[in-house]
């Protein structure tokens, strides 16, 4: 019963390294090529190399030391390389952009 429980845990495991995996991949993809320049990141066949590399290890090959190594950089596209790219890009999560002294109801002048 603990057995069947672990390979449970495992699998969601598996899966969850997967579809980040492939959601990293889909943005890598989706971004212009030089948005990564902007962003003084690595080339974009970089990353999809590495990110498509990751996707066919949790795909084809079941080792858990390369699969880590895919959700390493799988996070460190996401935390990292994203962010970056949707700033150079404009992408300012819904808020219209502005300066990062913007509060929710404009500019804060330091009580001036």
């Amino acid at each position: 019963m603990l057995l069947s429980a672990f390979g449970s845990v495992l699998q969601l495991l598996y899966l969850a390294m997967l579809v980040l995996a492939v959601v990293a991949f889909v943005f890598a993809a989706t971004a212009r090529e030089d948005a990564y320049r902007a962003a003084d990141k690595k080339k974009k066949s970089f990353w999809l190399v590495i990110l498509g590399v990751a996707v066919a290890v949790n795909l084809l090959i079941p080792m858990l030391f390369l699969q880590l190594a895919g959700v390493v950089a799988s996070i460190v596209f996401m935390v990292d390389v994203r962010p970056a790219l949707k700033a150079v890009s404009g992408g300012g999560g819904g808020r219209g952009g502005g300066s990062s002294s913007d509060g929710p109801y404009g500019p804060y002048n330091g009580g001036r």
